[in-house]
C-alpha cells in the first residue's frame, strides 16, 4: 500500500506559494467562514419564532444552546475540520474531489456506480445551497433595520436586492481581492460577536451550564417531538461547514483550521451563549435576539457590520460553486464553460460567468418570492444536511477501505456522524411543504443535468468507437497514397486509439495529409494538479504520425498551444503559424437505440450545442482551426 493510501494526503499546496499561514488564515476568515459566521443572525431566533416555534422558557433556551454547541463540535470541529478536511485531493476539497480521491486510491482505480451517483447528488445539492445562502444571509442582516426603525420594513427587500446585485457584479474581480477587502471587516465582526456575547453572559452567567451535554439530552427527553422539529432550526448554526470543505482549495487546510480554532469557533459560541442569556432575562427578545443584544445606540452600526459580513457569507458558497463547477467540467459531469482564472499565482481562484449569472437570477427569485428570512429558513437546511450526509458516506468509504483506520474506533465515530446527519436531515424534511421543495427541485435539476452529460458523453464515445479504423491500418493504406503538404496538422480526439473522424473527413474531402500529423488527446486525471514533468506523453506511429497524450489535473487551466511549444521527440519544435488544428463537431441525432430516454438525449444535445467551443476552451489560435462535422446517433 502506498503512503498516500495509508494516510491522509499532506497539506502541501504549491499554488499558495510563499504566502504566510497567518495571511491565508485572514483570507479564509474573509471568504470561507462568512456563511457559518452569520448563522447567529437567524439560527437561534428560528428555533423560537420559526415554523415549529418552541416556547421561550429557560429549559428550552438552555437545551437549544446545548444542542447548538455540541452540534458545532461534532459536525464542524470533529467531522469536517478534524476528519473530512484530511481527505483533501492534493489540496482540493468538495464532494467531487473526494469522489476522485477514492477512485484514484482504490485498487485498479475503480469506483462503484452508487458512489458516483452519491458524489453527483451531493454536488447538485451544493448548488441548491449556493442559491439559498446569499438570499438568506443578506435578508437576515438587512432585517435588522426593522429593529432600529419599524417603518423601514418596506425597504428591506429592495436594499437586499441591491446588495446582492453588487456582490455578483463584483465576482469577476476574484476571490483573492474579495478576501483581502472583507477579511479585516469580518475580523471586526467576529470580535463584535464575542463582545456582545460576553456582555450578556456576564448579566446571566447561568447560561454557561448549557455547555453540559446533559441539558441537550434532557431537552430531548422532556419533549422528543418538539426537540426533533427544533433540529431543523438548530442545524442553521452549522450551515457553511460543507462550503468550508469545498473552499479548501482556495486557502489550504492549515490556515482554515487555524482560523476556526482561534477565532471563529470561540466567537460563535460566546455569541450564542449571550443570546441565550438575553432570552432568559427577556423572553420578548426572541423576535430578533442578535440585534437586541446590543444597546440601542449600537444597533444601526451593528446592522451595517452584519450586512457586510453577510456579503462574505454569500462569497463562501459562490466561490465554492465556482470550484465545484470546474471540477465537474474537468471530470466529465458538465459541458465546457468559460473559466476565468483571477489569480496569477493560485489556480484555485476562478470565476465562471455562466454560473455567476445563473446564481444571481435564482437568488433574486428567492428574495422576491420569499420576502423574509423566516420564510426562507423553511427552504434552508435540506440541501445542507443532504450534502453533509453524503460527505459522511463518502469519507466512510475512504476511511474504512483506503486509509484502513481500525474498525474498533472508526466504526463508532462514523456511526455517530451518520446518526447526527440522519437526525438533522429527517427534521429538515418536515420543511418541504413550507419551502424545502425549492432546494430539492434545484437538486433534481442539477442531478439530471450532471448525470445526463456524463452518460451522454459515454454513449457518444461508444458510438464513435463502433466505426473507428485502427490507426496502423490507416497509415498503411492511406498515408502513403495521399499527397503530403508542408506543415503540422493537430487532430483533437477524445479517444487515445483509432483514427479521429476529423482526419478521415479531411482526407476524404481535401485528399491531402500534412507532413507531420499529431493525434492529440487531452486526459483529465483524478488529481487537482499534474506536474509539467508528467504533462506530455509522445508515441511515434511512423510516416510522420505521432500519438500525443496531454494530461491535466481537474483544477488546472488547459492551454494546448503552450504545451505543444514544449513538446519534444516528434520532429522540429511546433510553430503555431505552421500548424493547423482540426476539430470534430458532432451533430447528435436522438434515436431509439438503447442508451438514454429520448428526452435525455434531446437534453444532452442541447447541452452540447451550448457548450463553450473547443477552440476557446483549449485556447487554440482562432485563425488556425478547421472544424469538420459529422452526425452521431445516440
Amino acid at each position: 500500500m502506498s503512503n498516500e493510501a495509508a494516510s491522509p494526503a499532506t497539506d502541501a499546496h504549491a499554488d499558495h506559494g510563499q504566502q504566510s499561514t497567518l495571511r491565508l488564515a485572514l483570507g479564509a476568515v474573509g471568504v470561507v467562514f462568512g456563511d457559518i459566521g452569520t448563522s447567529p443572525l437567524y439560527a437561534f431566533k428560528e428555533t423560537f419564532t420559526g415554523h415549529h416555534p418552541l416556547s421561550v422558557g429557560p429549559d428550552n433556551i438552555i437545551g437549544v444552546i446545548s444542542l447548538i454547541f455540541w452540534t458545532m463540535m461534532m459536525v464542524v470541529t470533529v467531522k469536517y475540520v478534524s476528519v473530512i478536511m484530511r481527505a483533501d485531493n492534493r489540496g482540493e476539497g468538495g464532494s467531487l474531489a473526494l469522489l476522485a480521491l477514492i477512485t484514484r486510491l482504490s485498487p485498479g482505480g475503480t469506483r462503484s456506480a452508487q458512489l458516483v451517483l452519491l458524489g453527483v447528488l451531493a454536488t447538485a445539492l451544493f448548488f441548491g445551497d449556493a442559491i439559498i445562502t446569499p438570499a438568506m444571509s443578506v435578508l437576515s442582516a438587512v432585517e435588522g433595520l426593522t429593529v432600529v426603525e419599524a417603518r423601514m420594513a418596506p425597504m428591506v427587500v429592495p436594499i437586499a436586492i441591491s446588495i446582492l446585485l453588487g456582490l455578483f457584479l463584483f465576482q469577476s474581480r476574484g476571490t483573492q481581492k474579495v478576501g483581502a477587502i472583507f477579511g479585516p471587516v469580518v475580523l471586526v465582526y467576529f470580535a463584535t460577536l464575542a463582545v456582545l456575547g460576553v456582555v450578556n453572559i456576564m448579566a446571566n452567567p447561568a447560561i454557561l451550564w448549557a455547555l453540559n451535554p446533559v441539558h441537550a439530552g434532557q431537552f430531548f427527553a422532556s419533549a422528543p417531538l418538539a426537540a426533533f422539529l427544533a433540529l431543523g432550526s438548530v442545524v442553521l448554526a452549522v450551515t457553511g461547514a460543507e462550503a468550508l470543505y469545498a473552499d479548501m482549495g482556495h486557502f489550504g487546510r492549515k490556515p482554515i483550521r487555524l482560523a476556526w480554532f482561534t477565532l471563529v469557533l470561540p466567537a460563535l459560541m460566546i455569541n450564542y451563549l449571550g443570546q441565550g442569556a438575553l432570552l432568559i432575562a427577556n423572553p420578548a427578545a426572541a423576535a430578533n435576539p442578535f440585534f437586541l443584544m446590543a444597546p440601542e445606540w449600537a444597533r444601526l452600526p451593528l446592522v451595517v457590520l452584519a450586512t457586510l459580513a453577510t456579503i462574505i457569507a454569500s462569497q463562501a458558497v459562490i466561490s465554492g460553486a465556482f470550484s465545484v463547477t470546474m471540477q465537474a467540467i474537468q471530470l466529465g459531469f458538465l459541458p465546457r464553460m468559460k473559466i476565468v482564472h483571477t489569480s496569477a499565482s493560485a489556480f484555485g481562484q476562478i470565476y465562471i460567468p455562466a454560473v455567476n449569472w445563473a446564481l444571481l437570477v435564482l437568488v433574486m427569485f428567492l428574495v422576491l418570492g420569499f420576502q423574509s428570512s423566516s420564510n426562507l429558513a423553511a427552504a434552508y437546511g435540506i440541501a445542507v444536511t443532504g450534502t453533509m450526509l453524503i460527505d459522511t458516506v463518502l469519507v466512510g468509504v475512504l476511511v474504512l477501505t483506503i486509509w484502513r483506520w481500525p474498525m474498533w474506533w472508526a466504526g463508532p465515530l462514523l456511526a455517530l456522524f451518520l446518526l447526527v446527519d440522519l437526525a438533522y436531515f429527517a427534521s429538515n424534511l418536515t420543511k418541504v411543504p413550507d419551502g424545502g421543495w425549492f432546494p430539492l427541485v434545484i437538486g433534481i435539476i442539477g442531478f439530471t443535468g450532471l448525470t445526463t452529460w456524463s452518460r451522454g458523453r459515454a454513449l457518444m464515445q461508444e458510438r464513435l468507437r463502433e466505426s473507428v479504423m485502427p490507426i496502423e491500418l490507416f497509415i498503411k493504406s492511406a498515408a502513403k497514397a495521399a499527397t503530403r503538404v508542408p506543415g503540422t496538422a493537430v487532430f483533437m480526439t477524445t479517444s487515445p486509439t483509432g483514427v479521429p473522424p476529423a482526419l478521415i473527413h479531411n482526407l476524404k474531402h481535401n485528399k491531402i495529409l500534412h507532413e507531420r500529423i499529431m493525434l492529440l488527446t487531452v486526459a483529465i486525471d483524478q488529481v487537482p494538479f499534474v506536474s509539467d514533468e508528467d504533462r506530455v506523453g509522445v508515441r511515434e506511429l511512423g510516416n510522420g504520425f505521432y500519438r500525443i497524450l496531454i494530461r491535466y489535473g481537474f483544477m488546472q487551466e488547459i492551454d494546448i498551444p503552450a504545451v505543444l511549444r514544449t513538446v519534444e521527440n516528434c520532429g522540429p519544435r511546433v510553430k503555431m503559424m505552421e500548424t493547423s488544428f482540426f476539430l470534430s463537431r458532432q451533430t447528435l441525432l436522438a434515436s431509439d437505440r438503447p442508451g438514454m430516454a429520448i428526452w435525455r438525449e434531446h437534453l444532452f444535445s442541447w447541452m452540447m450545442r451550448n457548450a463553450e467551443s473547443a477552440m476557446d476552451f483549449f485556447k487554440l489560435p482562432t485563425n488556425r482551426v478547421v472544424e469538420l462535422g459529422s452526425q452521431v446517433e445516440i
